[in-house]
């Protein structure tokens, strides 16, 4: 039996073939203006078509190991074909059909989020990049973000937003405060006001013992007996300080220079430097016997 390679080049078959092809209709090219197109159908038909073509290369363009030319060469050619397909849905919406502009697909990162960047490389208005032509050199940039400055509050705003709330001055505004603090404040109330009496009750027997000189009994009601033996220490103490205060008296028995005394000799005593420093001993000896002979003693 032949083979089927064989089989194909056989006469028959070439001239089944030939008579099929001539039955197809001829191959219809894409008018290169849309302009050009007159039926909403020719037009959505050229549109699916160019869809198909966009799918096929966005598809190949996912391929990392095809090299950085032929990345770029196959984004051109999407981002050419991605135009084309504009120019034929804006003429379709001429022609009274849908408008499909309006679900078009957005821009997208590396990580899938939409970018909303009208013209990232600046290769005219609306140019994308598609698979691995994100990856290239130069382009990671542009769906990096850059890093948010935080912005240091200044001290007038820090300020602006305390208001009296802050401060605590609206806090019994709704009464819950009031409410809850107002039976333990009249507790502590009467606990300081029976532990304040008792002690001036002790203070008060105290003062009795210390006066007549006996020794003071006092019941101890929730006070030890050690602070009533304080109180009469300190009543002791006070009277000893109050006798001692009468008796001390300071005498003063040598004479003190007073502020004048004082300028005077210092004054002397830098005079007496400067002579001795630039006058000669004949010169002291002169003034001397002079001070001497007219009775001065300075």
């Amino acid at each position: 039996m032949a083979r089927n390679e064989e089989k194909a080049q056989s006469m028959l078959n070439r001239f089944i073939t030939l008579k099929n092809e001539e039955k197809k209709k001829p191959k219809e090219r894409r008018p290169f203006l849309a302009s050009e197109c007159r039926d909403l159908a020719e037009a959505d038909k050229w549109r699916q078509q160019i869809m198909r073509e966009i799918g096929r290369k966005v598809a190949e363009i996912q391929n990392e190991g095809l090299g950085e030319h032929r990345l770029r060469d196959l984004n051109d050619e999407i981002n050419k074909l991605i135009r084309e397909k504009t120019h034929w849905e804006r003429r379709i919406v001429e022609l009274g059909g849908p408008n499909y502009a309006k679900h078009s697909a957005k821009m997208t990162d590396l990580e899938g989020n939409i970018v909303d960047v009208p013209n990232p490389s600046g290769r005219g208005p609306g140019y994308r990049y598609f698979g691995a032509a994100k990856k290239l050199p130069g382009v990671r940039e542009l769906f990096e973000k850059p890093p948010e400055l935080r912005k240091r509050k200044s001290r007038y705003d820090i300020y602006k937003r305390i208001d009296a709330s802050y401060y605590g001055y609206r806090d019994d505004e709704d009464g819950v405060l009031e409410k809850v603090e107002g039976p333990a404040e009249k507790r502590m109330r009467a606990a300081k006001m029976a532990e304040w009496e008792e002690l001036e009750e002790i203070k008060r027997e105290a003062r009795k013992a210390v006066k007549s000189g006996e020794v003071a009994s006092v019941a101890p009601t929730g006070i030890l007996f050690e602070e009533e033996e304080d109180v009469v220490e300190e009543e002791r103490r006070a009277a000893r300080e109050k006798e001692s205060e009468k008796e001390r008296e300071f005498v003063v028995h040598v004479p003190l220079p007073d502020e004048k005394e004082i300028e005077r000799m210092v004054v002397e005593k830098k005079k007496m430097e400067l002579l001795s420093k630039y006058a000669s001993e004949g010169l002291l000896e002169e003034q001397s016997e002079a001070k001497a002979m007219l009775n001065i003693h300075r």
